[in-house]
C-alpha cells in the first residue's frame, strides 16, 4: 500500500520519520537497496517493510507487510501483504505521526533498539544529522 505525504506534513527527512516512528535501516544482501522495517514482535518476521520514493513536493511510502523470509535458495520473493488490516492500521498510525492539521497529530516516543549493531549505528547516525 502506498502512502503519500507532502514534505510540508514531515517534521524530519522521510528517514528520520521512519526511525521515529520505530523503522530500522536495512540493506538487501542481494540488490544493495536500501529499506526500512519494523518487526511485529520477537523475531525478524513478520515485518512491517518500507521503501522510500522522494518526489519534489511529496514522500511515497510503499508499505507491506512480510510474513516471512525467503524460503527457497535463490529466490528473494516472499509472503508479502500489500492491504488488509494489519497494512491499513499501520497506514494510518504513520499518518498519525504527520504535523498537525495534516491528518492526525505527530506522537514521538522513543524508538527501540533493533538489536543490530549495524542498524543501530545507521539509527545513531541519522539522528545526529
Amino acid at each position: 500500500m502506498k502512502l503519500f505525504i507532502n514534505n510540508s506534513d514531515l517534521d524530519a527527512n522521510p528517514a528520520l520519520f521512519l526511525r521515529d516512528a520505530g523503522y530500522t535501516y536495512i540493506e538487501s544482501r542481494h540488490t544493495g537497496q536500501g529499506s526500512y522495517a519494523r518487526p511485529i514482535g520477537g523475531g525478524n518476521y513478520p515485518r512491517f517493510h518500507v521503501y522510500i520514493e522522494e518526489h519534489p513536493n511529496q514522500v511515497v511510502f510503499n508499505l507491506h507487510l512480510d510474513q516471512k523470509q525467503a524460503s527457497y535458495e535463490g529466490v528473494t520473493a516472499h509472503s508479502g501483504e500489500y492491504d488488509g488490516p494489519l497494512v491499513e492500521q499501520e497506514v494510518a498510525r504513520l499518518k498519525a505521526r504527520t504535523k498537525p492539521g495534516s491528518g492526525g497529530s505527530r506522537k514521538t516516543a522513543p524508538s527501540p533498539s533493533s538489536g543490530d549493531p549495524r542498524a543501530d549505528r545507521w539509527s545513531s547516525m541519522l539522528r545526529n544529522m
